[in-house]
Protein backbone atom coordinates (compact mmCIF):
# COMPACT_ATOMS: atom_id res chain seq x y z
CA UNK A 1 0.00 0.00 0.00
CA UNK A 2 1.48 3.26 -1.00
CA UNK A 3 -0.80 5.60 0.90
CA UNK A 4 -0.49 6.38 4.57
CA UNK A 5 1.93 3.81 5.91
CA UNK A 6 4.12 4.85 8.78
CA UNK A 7 1.80 7.66 9.93
CA UNK A 8 -0.05 8.01 13.19
CA UNK A 9 -3.68 7.21 12.30
CA UNK A 10 -4.86 5.00 9.46
CA UNK A 11 -8.08 3.72 7.96
CA UNK A 12 -8.78 0.48 6.12
CA UNK A 13 -11.05 -0.16 3.14
CA UNK A 14 -11.36 -3.77 2.06
CA UNK A 15 -7.77 -4.54 3.07
CA UNK A 16 -6.45 -1.22 1.71
CA UNK A 17 -4.94 1.28 4.14
CA UNK A 18 -5.12 5.05 3.79
CA UNK A 19 -4.43 7.89 6.18
CA UNK A 20 -7.49 9.25 7.94
CA UNK A 21 -8.42 12.88 7.30
CA UNK A 22 -8.18 14.91 10.48
CA UNK A 23 -5.70 12.58 12.17
CA UNK A 24 -2.97 14.33 14.03
CA UNK A 25 0.71 13.52 13.75
CA UNK A 26 2.50 12.14 16.76
CA UNK A 27 5.77 13.98 16.62
CA UNK A 28 5.82 16.80 14.08
CA UNK A 29 4.28 20.21 13.66
CA UNK A 30 2.54 19.10 10.45
CA UNK A 31 -0.45 16.79 10.89
CA UNK A 32 -0.86 13.65 8.80
CA UNK A 33 -3.63 15.22 6.72
CA UNK A 34 -1.31 18.06 5.70
CA UNK A 35 1.45 15.80 4.36
CA UNK A 36 2.01 15.99 0.62
CA UNK A 37 0.95 13.07 -1.59
CA UNK A 38 2.73 11.48 -4.54
CA UNK A 39 1.48 10.40 -7.96
CA UNK A 40 1.64 6.78 -6.79
CA UNK A 41 -0.76 7.57 -3.93
CA UNK A 42 -3.16 9.32 -6.30
CA UNK A 43 -3.08 6.30 -8.65
CA UNK A 44 -3.74 3.96 -5.73
CA UNK A 45 -6.79 5.91 -4.63
CA UNK A 46 -7.98 5.85 -8.25
CA UNK A 47 -7.80 2.04 -8.16
CA UNK A 48 -9.92 1.99 -4.98
CA UNK A 49 -12.49 4.23 -6.65
CA UNK A 50 -12.64 1.89 -9.66
CA UNK A 51 -13.32 -1.02 -7.31
CA UNK A 52 -16.05 1.01 -5.61
CA UNK A 53 -17.74 1.50 -9.01
CA UNK A 54 -17.55 -2.25 -9.67
CA UNK A 55 -19.18 -2.96 -6.29
CA UNK A 56 -21.99 -0.50 -6.94
CA UNK A 57 -20.89 2.02 -4.29
CA UNK A 58 -20.39 4.88 -6.75
CA UNK A 59 -22.11 5.99 -9.93
CA UNK A 60 -20.09 6.94 -13.00
CA UNK A 61 -20.72 10.63 -12.32
CA UNK A 62 -19.51 10.30 -8.74
CA UNK A 63 -16.48 8.34 -9.93
CA UNK A 64 -15.57 11.09 -12.40
CA UNK A 65 -15.94 13.85 -9.79
CA UNK A 66 -13.88 11.98 -7.21
CA UNK A 67 -11.18 11.09 -9.71
CA UNK A 68 -10.86 14.80 -10.60
CA UNK A 69 -10.53 15.60 -6.89
CA UNK A 70 -7.96 12.82 -6.34
CA UNK A 71 -5.82 13.88 -9.29
CA UNK A 72 -5.83 17.49 -8.07
CA UNK A 73 -5.17 16.60 -4.41
CA UNK A 74 -1.98 17.97 -2.87
CA UNK A 75 -2.35 16.66 0.69
CA UNK A 76 -3.51 13.40 2.27
CA UNK A 77 -6.50 15.13 3.78
CA UNK A 78 -7.69 16.22 0.33
CA UNK A 79 -6.90 12.83 -1.22
CA UNK A 80 -8.55 10.63 1.40
CA UNK A 81 -11.70 12.78 1.47
CA UNK A 82 -12.87 10.94 -1.67
CA UNK A 83 -12.82 7.57 0.19
CA UNK A 84 -13.93 8.38 3.73
CA UNK A 85 -17.69 7.82 3.16
CA UNK A 86 -17.35 4.49 1.33
CA UNK A 87 -18.57 1.34 3.14
CA UNK A 88 -15.86 -0.88 4.56
CA UNK A 89 -13.64 1.91 5.92
CA UNK A 90 -12.36 1.20 9.42
CA UNK A 91 -10.45 3.60 11.66
CA UNK A 92 -7.30 2.20 13.23
CA UNK A 93 -8.02 0.88 16.70
CA UNK A 94 -11.55 -0.25 15.89
CA UNK A 95 -12.36 -3.98 15.72
CA UNK A 96 -11.77 -5.76 12.44
CA UNK A 97 -14.79 -7.10 10.54
CA UNK A 98 -15.67 -10.69 11.42
CA UNK A 99 -13.62 -13.15 9.41
CA UNK A 100 -15.52 -15.53 7.10
CA UNK A 101 -16.23 -18.90 8.68
CA UNK A 102 -17.47 -20.81 5.64
CA UNK A 103 -14.94 -22.94 3.80
CA UNK A 104 -14.49 -21.79 0.21
CA UNK A 105 -15.48 -24.22 -2.52
CA UNK A 106 -12.90 -25.66 -4.91
CA UNK A 107 -13.63 -22.99 -7.56
CA UNK A 108 -13.48 -19.93 -5.31
CA UNK A 109 -10.85 -18.00 -3.42
CA UNK A 110 -12.06 -15.84 -0.54
CA UNK A 111 -10.68 -12.35 -0.18
CA UNK A 112 -11.54 -9.03 1.39
CA UNK A 113 -12.63 -6.16 -0.81
CA UNK A 114 -16.39 -5.97 -0.30
CA UNK A 115 -18.29 -3.58 2.01
CA UNK A 116 -18.05 -4.25 5.78
CA UNK A 117 -19.96 -7.34 6.86
CA UNK A 118 -19.88 -8.97 3.41
CA UNK A 119 -17.32 -11.35 1.90
CA UNK A 120 -16.68 -11.19 -1.82
CA UNK A 121 -16.16 -14.45 -3.70
CA UNK A 122 -13.47 -14.34 -6.35
CA UNK A 123 -14.18 -16.95 -9.03
CA UNK A 124 -11.05 -18.82 -10.05
CA UNK A 125 -9.92 -20.33 -13.37
CA UNK A 126 -6.92 -22.64 -12.85
CA UNK A 127 -6.02 -24.61 -16.00
CA UNK A 128 -2.94 -26.86 -16.13
CA UNK A 129 -1.69 -27.93 -19.58
CA UNK A 130 -5.18 -27.16 -20.87
CA UNK A 131 -7.31 -24.73 -22.82
CA UNK A 132 -10.24 -22.92 -21.21
CA UNK A 133 -12.85 -20.87 -23.10
CA UNK A 134 -15.74 -18.86 -21.70
CA UNK A 135 -18.14 -17.63 -24.39
CA UNK A 136 -21.81 -17.16 -25.11
CA UNK A 137 -24.18 -16.03 -22.31
CA UNK A 138 -21.86 -16.98 -19.43
CA UNK A 139 -22.26 -15.31 -16.05
CA UNK A 140 -19.38 -12.91 -15.36
CA UNK A 141 -18.64 -12.29 -11.65
CA UNK A 142 -17.31 -8.94 -10.40
CA UNK A 143 -13.88 -10.49 -9.86
CA UNK A 144 -11.96 -13.28 -11.61
CA UNK A 145 -8.71 -15.00 -10.67
CA UNK A 146 -6.84 -16.58 -13.61
CA UNK A 147 -4.00 -18.87 -12.55
CA UNK A 148 -2.81 -20.84 -15.57
CA UNK A 149 0.23 -23.03 -16.21
CA UNK A 150 1.20 -23.94 -19.78
CA UNK A 151 -2.36 -23.22 -20.80
CA UNK A 152 -4.55 -20.91 -22.86
CA UNK A 153 -7.55 -19.00 -21.50
CA UNK A 154 -10.05 -17.18 -23.73
CA UNK A 155 -12.72 -14.95 -22.17
CA UNK A 156 -15.33 -13.80 -24.67
CA UNK A 157 -17.42 -10.96 -23.20
CA UNK A 158 -19.44 -10.15 -26.35
CA UNK A 159 -22.53 -12.10 -25.22
CA UNK A 160 -21.71 -12.47 -21.56
CA UNK A 161 -24.19 -11.69 -18.78
CA UNK A 162 -22.62 -8.98 -16.62
CA UNK A 163 -23.39 -8.48 -12.93
CA UNK A 164 -21.31 -5.27 -12.69
CA UNK A 165 -20.01 -2.68 -15.12
CA UNK A 166 -16.41 -3.01 -13.89
CA UNK A 167 -14.79 -6.46 -13.82
CA UNK A 168 -11.49 -7.07 -12.03
CA UNK A 169 -9.24 -9.85 -13.36
CA UNK A 170 -6.27 -10.92 -11.24
CA UNK A 171 -3.74 -12.98 -13.19
CA UNK A 172 -0.92 -15.27 -12.13
CA UNK A 173 0.21 -16.99 -15.34
CA UNK A 174 3.24 -19.04 -16.35
CA UNK A 175 3.98 -19.87 -19.99
CA UNK A 176 0.35 -19.26 -20.86
CA UNK A 177 -1.92 -16.94 -22.81
CA UNK A 178 -4.94 -14.90 -21.78
CA UNK A 179 -7.16 -13.57 -24.59
CA UNK A 180 -10.09 -11.25 -23.86
CA UNK A 181 -12.64 -10.57 -26.61
CA UNK A 182 -14.55 -7.37 -25.88
CA UNK A 183 -17.67 -5.74 -27.33
CA UNK A 184 -17.22 -2.52 -29.31
CA UNK A 185 -17.67 0.02 -26.49
CA UNK A 186 -15.71 -1.84 -23.80
CA UNK A 187 -12.48 -0.51 -22.26
CA UNK A 188 -9.52 -2.34 -20.71
CA UNK A 189 -6.81 -1.30 -18.27
CA UNK A 190 -3.67 -3.49 -18.42
CA UNK A 191 -1.40 -1.09 -16.56
CA UNK A 192 -1.49 -3.07 -13.31
CA UNK A 193 0.10 -6.23 -14.76
CA UNK A 194 3.69 -7.10 -13.82
CA UNK A 195 5.30 -8.52 -16.97
CA UNK A 196 8.20 -10.93 -16.64
CA UNK A 197 9.38 -12.04 -20.08
CA UNK A 198 5.80 -11.47 -21.25
CA UNK A 199 3.72 -9.25 -23.52
CA UNK A 200 0.51 -7.27 -23.04
CA UNK A 201 -1.28 -6.21 -26.21
CA UNK A 202 -4.32 -3.96 -25.82
CA UNK A 203 -6.18 -3.51 -29.13
CA UNK A 204 -9.24 -1.83 -27.59
CA UNK A 205 -9.76 1.52 -25.92
CA UNK A 206 -8.26 2.07 -22.48
CA UNK A 207 -9.32 4.60 -19.85
CA UNK A 208 -11.86 4.99 -17.03
CA UNK A 209 -15.14 3.00 -16.95
CA UNK A 210 -17.25 5.26 -19.19
CA UNK A 211 -18.86 2.53 -21.35
CA UNK A 212 -20.98 -0.55 -20.64
CA UNK A 213 -17.96 -2.66 -19.64
CA UNK A 214 -14.56 -1.85 -18.14
CA UNK A 215 -11.98 -4.59 -17.45
CA UNK A 216 -9.18 -4.00 -14.92
CA UNK A 217 -6.36 -6.55 -15.20
CA UNK A 218 -3.59 -6.76 -12.62
CA UNK A 219 -1.26 -9.37 -11.18
CA UNK A 220 1.76 -11.17 -12.64
CA UNK A 221 2.44 -12.68 -16.05
CA UNK A 222 5.57 -14.81 -16.46
CA UNK A 223 6.69 -15.80 -19.98
CA UNK A 224 3.08 -15.39 -21.09
CA UNK A 225 0.89 -13.13 -23.20
CA UNK A 226 -2.19 -11.05 -22.49
CA UNK A 227 -4.32 -9.76 -25.38
CA UNK A 228 -7.45 -7.62 -25.35
CA UNK A 229 -9.23 -7.28 -28.70
CA UNK A 230 -12.57 -6.87 -30.44
CA UNK A 231 -14.24 -9.70 -32.40
CA UNK A 232 -13.06 -10.09 -35.98
CA UNK A 233 -16.17 -8.43 -37.40
CA UNK A 234 -15.65 -5.27 -35.33
CA UNK A 235 -11.96 -5.11 -36.28
CA UNK A 236 -12.87 -5.52 -39.98
CA UNK A 237 -15.45 -2.71 -39.84
CA UNK A 238 -12.89 -0.38 -38.23
CA UNK A 239 -10.37 -1.26 -40.92
CA UNK A 240 -12.85 -0.64 -43.73
CA UNK A 241 -13.99 2.66 -42.20
CA UNK A 242 -10.47 3.99 -42.70
CA UNK A 243 -10.73 3.76 -46.49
Amino acid sequence: MCCGRGVGSLVNMGGETVSAPGSAGTGGAVGDRDLRVSDAEREHVGTLLQRAVGLGMLSLGEFSERMDTALAAKTRGELNAVLIDLPGIRLAGQPNPAQPTASPGPAQTWRWGAPAGRTEAETAIRPRLSGVTRKGPWQVPPSLYVNSYLSGVTLDFTQAVMSTQVVEIRVDDFCSSLTMILPGEATVDLNGVELIGSSANNKVRTGPPIGPLHIIVHGRSRFSSITAKHPFGVQWKKLMSGF
